[in-house]
């Protein structure tokens, strides 16, 4: 695998203020995840001779709700939306057949609803990026939590992803 790519676009001005350095801590992140993953939980993804990409969306509660709406057919924002290529029926065969880019898929987070939630469970902005980051970029790899033994194992990488950038469980009381 070459190395991984992030793209991020700050489509709302809002993230550069909450956040002075976001683009630092996305990729800081971004970098960790992909470091852990490759060392802890390796996988035919990490052996293509291809450069894996990230698309990132630093958007608001208004598009992100949008999007919710659109696609999972739920009428509200949420925090982090996730559209990961693993899951296209071609996947597999895209896999086996790129050389050169890999788009492994898009992610979009909501400001408002970072900072409320960062608020209401009292941690910093930034540590609740993170963590929604990390939880997005698994499932871009293709993690899930939908059955309890996956949502076990999803969270548990996460947890140890957050300890690398030195961030606390979020899911302990």
């Amino acid at each position: 695998m070459n190395k991984p790519e992030l793209n991020i676009v700050i489509s709302d001005s809002g993230w550069e203020k909450a956040l002075p350095c976001i683009d630092d801590l996305c990729k800081q992140v971004f970098a960790t995840t992909f470091t852990f993953m490759v060392k802890e939980e390796p996988s035919e993804l990490f052996a293509t001779k291809a450069t894996l990409v990230v698309n990132l969306s630093l958007s608001n509660d208004e598009e992100v709700h949008r999007l919710n709406k659109e696609f999972r057919n739920m009428d509200k924002p949420t925090n982090v939306l996730s559209f990961a290529n693993v899951d296209a029926p071609d996947f597999e065969e895209e896999l086996a057949n790129s050389t050169e880019v890999l788009e492994l898929g898009d992610i979009i987070i909501a400001l408002e609803t970072l900072e409320r939630e960062a608020q209401e469970q009292s941690i910093s902005l930034q540590d609740h990026l993170s963590h929604l980051l990390v939880h997005g970029l698994l499932h871009l790899l293709g993690y899930d939590h939908q059955e309890d033994d996956e949502a076990e194992h999803m969270e548990s990488l996460e947890v140890k992803i957050l300890q690398q950038l030195n961030i606390k469980n979020p899911y302990e009381e």
